[in-house]
């Protein structure tokens, strides 16, 4: 590489300004990328006494022996072999079974319903119940059911009746966050991050089912977490509030799933959830365009380090970093968000930072000699393991991968099951 461009030297493409979303060559690099990242992680993810390993940066099983299944492990990569199938990769169809069997007998609580978060060969680990996995339960159902998994129905409705019965508030109009494995109250914490991976879910499964009980659930969510919180804090994400949904701002708690503060790759998660569920049928919302607008500038303008690049995990609410680490997971998806708003929205900005985070990506992120994406970084962009081990899951940067690909026309496998990846996008 050639001398370091500073932030000053970037200007908005004026030649060459085309997107790089409609060429040949980088549809095939992304198509690589995509197929890169199914070498590395499904084969050796696949845990022959059911569920799937979690990796090593070198890509072998993290505790072999008898590894601990998380849910959120489980139905994501249910979720991203749904996709493999979907796009024509041999081998996908026994990964989705293999994943949607241990999540129905396993992961599933015969007893008291619902499905606990982690196991291990000898039974739980962690039997609590949670808001976070069980959105994802509601995904993986989703995305089994279009390639015609005999278990996706019996999942879907089973999730969706334990979403409607223990987790929802009508009143609010989103999740409670957990219980006790017997549904007992453990704790009056209510957080975004699970109503935000939720309203990803009811989006799937709106376009898997046609039912609009689904999609009515996401639009109540995303108006509370957003129009009602994020843009009066000036495009800001709140993280965490108190049992009655009032902010707060000191919350101190798993940094991994609850980080403190503000977290700039969640504002980016959400700008394109926001767009997707614009999209997909809720246009008298026309507030949720512009809040996707605001809330990927603001990311960008507070979390990108200007001096080494990349989002540093946490702000306070001066918009100073907490943790100055860099994961992969906002890179990947601000790549997405970058790509389906640019493709309705012809400002030159959204191009310009779709190939600027792909730069990133390519040069900082992407494990080149190893596979797989570098899961953390330090603030000087040495890779470091402050809250990560080894490369955790496919999920995020497979669909940095993808969506560029696809009409933006709803989720990914939505778009690839109606789009031609071959063919020009613009």
């Amino acid at each position: 590489m050639g001398a370091k461009m500073s932030d000053a030297d970037y200007s908005l493409p004026k030649t060459n300004a085309g997107p790089w979303q409609a060429r040949p060559f980088h549809r095939q690099y992304l198509m690589r990328q995509a197929n890169n990242l199914f070498d590395f992680f499904e084969a050796a993810s696949i845990n022959p006494r059911g569920g799937f390993y979690e990796l090593s940066d070198e890509g072998s099983p993290l505790k072999p022996d008898n590894a601990v299944r998380q849910i959120h492990v489980t139905t994501r990569m249910i979720h991203c072999a749904v996709i493999g199938s979907l796009l024509g990769r041999p081998g996908s169809d026994e990964v989705i079974d293999h994943g949607m069997r241990y999540l129905w007998e396993k992961h599933r609580d015969p007893q008291h319903g619902g499905y606990v978060w982690g196991l291990d060969d000898n039974g739980y680990t962690d039997p609590s119940k949670q808001a976070y996995g069980h959105a994802f339960v509601l995904l993986a159902g989703a995305s089994a059911k279009l390639v015609n998994h005999p278990l996706a129905d019996r999942v879907i409705a089973d999730v969706t009746e334990v979403i409607e019965t223990r987790f929802w508030d009508k009143k609010v109009g989103a999740v409670r966050e957990e219980f006790a494995n017997d549904w007992g109250q453990t704790s009056t914490y209510r957080g975004q991050n699970s109503n935000m991976h939720l309203t990803e879910a009811l989006m799937a499964a709106y376009e898997a089912t046609g039912q609009n009980e689904y999609i009515a659930k996401a639009t109540r969510i995303a108006d509370l977490i957003i129009r009602r919180n994020a843009v009066q804090l000036d495009h800001r994400v709140a993280e965490h509030f108190h049992e009655d949904w009032s902010l707060d701002k000191d919350f101190k708690g798993s940094e991994m799933f609850r980080p403190s503060g503000t977290t700039p790759g969640h504002a980016l998660e959400w700008s394109r959830l926001l767009f997707q569920l614009f999209v997909l049928g809720r246009k008298e919302h026309g507030w949720m365009t512009e809040a996707a607008r605001g809330l990927f500038r603001n990311a960008i303008d507070l979390g990108w380090d200007k001096v080494h690049g990349g989002f540093f995990y946490t702000l306070d609410w001066d918009n100073q970093p907490i943790m100055r680490e860099k994961l992969w997971w906002p890179v990947a998806e601000a790549i997405g968000a970058a790509a389906f708003i640019g493709a309705y929205d012809k400002d030159a900005y959204y191009q310009h930072w779709y190939r600027r985070l792909w730069d990133f990506a390519e040069n900082h992120v992407i494990d080149h000699e190893r596979g797989g994406w570098t899961s953390e970084l330090k603030e000087d962009l040495t890779p470091t393991s402050r809250l990560f081990v080894g490369k955790p899951d496919i999920y995020h940067a497979l669909q940095a991968c993808l969506i560029p690909l696809y009409p933006p026309s709803g989720s990914l496998t939505r778009a690839i099951i109606e789009g031609d990846d071959l063919g020009p996008r613009y």
